[in-house]
């Protein structure tokens, strides 16, 4: 390194610009701190071998930043390892260990060159939790298999082995693991988000041309107060998911209160009679007392919205337009179902029972929203018999 500026400032000057960079400063507010250029600081960043790090206190038995500075001046007035030793009550074999260890290729004893190294060589490879634990990786793997999420997954294994605190793990945790494929391989059907990698999130949808109907549309505006509160069974959200090409489509009812959830097929193409037909029927196979309210977005597969009012006695409401939040159960639940059947597939290849058998897998999954029961359990708890998809 050029022995110029950047090395007649004084240790206290470069002390104080390191403690601000591993107290998580830029360079150039640390620079600035000090009062130097960002050039200046930069070569002593340089120098001291690009380590960042937060300095954590450590056993007396370490040697310090301090003391490591206090060696390099020791060294620079000429002082004996014995001298320098004594002053900062080390033994001298340790410091000279230190100096044979942790001295920069070209033999100078750079102290936050050492510090940073020693730092490194603390670190200890340490293996995965689910590559040190075959177990819990045969647990885990088995939740994932049935689509249960990373965040259900961790919460159950609080749940199931609360005295097993290795196995506690957080859903970050696995998601780490899954996208480097130590429980399954990393595949877009083994996460319900698709994702094999990070990125960044971005969610929703337009929907242009809503429609505008002549017909006497209740507004969720004028929804009943008690639907907001959730404290009620029978209101339910809807909507569509859709197929390849637009020629197929499934009908998804999500009660508010157990989120449990209804698929309908839709058979034929999505036409307004026919999505009518089978609403009729899904609402019709429940029991009156969980037909009190469905809202929709305002799409044109519901043109028939009176017809279906009359012959199951729901009332239906419809959503601003543009505003999928106003369902968000629905929206939600319909971004889990995707899972099963993803965007661009035909939906009629489809069977009746395999959306029973998705619509059930998901009725079986612990929810956080409440309290980890499952849909199913909540359902069990207001009907004598669990509803299911066998409309």
């Amino acid at each position: 390194m050029p022995r110029y500026a950047p090395n007649k400032m004084p240790r206290e000057v470069k002390r104080r610009y390191f403690e601000l960079i591993r107290q998580g400063a830029s360079g150039s507010a640390a620079s600035a701190e000090v009062g130097v250029s960002l050039s200046c600081g930069s070569l002593w960043f340089i120098d001291a071998g690009s380590v960042k790090f937060i300095d954590a206190p450590i056993s007396g038995r370490y040697l310090s930043q301090d003391d490591r500075i206090e060696i390099a001046d020791g060294l620079d007035a000429g002082e004996s390892v014995k001298a320098i030793a004594a002053r900062i009550k080390k033994s001298y074999q340790s410091v000279y260990r230190e100096i044979a260890r942790h001295r920069k290729p070209d033999g100078r004893y750079q102290p936050w060159f050492a510090h940073g190294q020693a730092h490194l060589n603390r670190r200890r490879p340490k293996q995965h939790r689910f590559t040190a634990d075959p177990e819990l990786r045969a647990v885990v793997e088995a939740k994932l298999s049935k689509r249960w999420s990373p965040q259900q997954i961790s919460r159950w294994l609080r749940r199931r082995w609360p005295r097993r605190p290795g196995w506690h793990v957080c859903a970050e945790t696995i998601y780490e693991a899954v996208y480097q494929g130590l429980i399954v391989p990393a595949a877009s059907q083994t996460l319900r988000t698709g994702r094999t990698y990070r990125h960044r999130r971005g969610r929703g949808r337009t929907r242009d041309g809503a429609l505008k109907q002549s017909t006497n549309m209740r507004s969720i505006h004028d929804r009943p107060t008690i639907v907001e509160g959730r404290k009620q069974a029978g209101h339910w959200e809807g909507d569509l998911i859709i197929g390849a090409g637009q020629r197929s489509a499934a009908a998804t009812l999500v009660e508010r209160k157990t989120r449990h959830t209804i698929m309908v097929p839709i058979r034929g193409g999505h036409s307004a009679t026919n999505v009518g037909d089978a609403l009729i029927t899904a609402l019709n196979a429940l029991p009156a007392g969980l037909r009190r309210t469905l809202t929709w977005d305002q799409g044109n597969e519901m043109f028939q919205h009176e017809r279906i009012e009359k012959a199951t006695g729901v009332k239906i409401y419809f959503a601003d337009p543009h505003s999928p939040w106003q369902r968000g159960s629905n929206e939600n639940t319909n971004g889990l179902l995707r899972q099963y059947f993803p965007k661009g597939t035909d939906l009629e290849l489809f069977t009746d029972q395999q959306f029973r058998d998705a619509a059930d897998e998901l009725n079986d999954r612990p929810r956080h929203v409440l309290q980890d029961k499952s849909p199913a359990q909540l359902m069990r708890r207001w009907l004598p018999q669990q509803i299911r998809n066998d409309h």
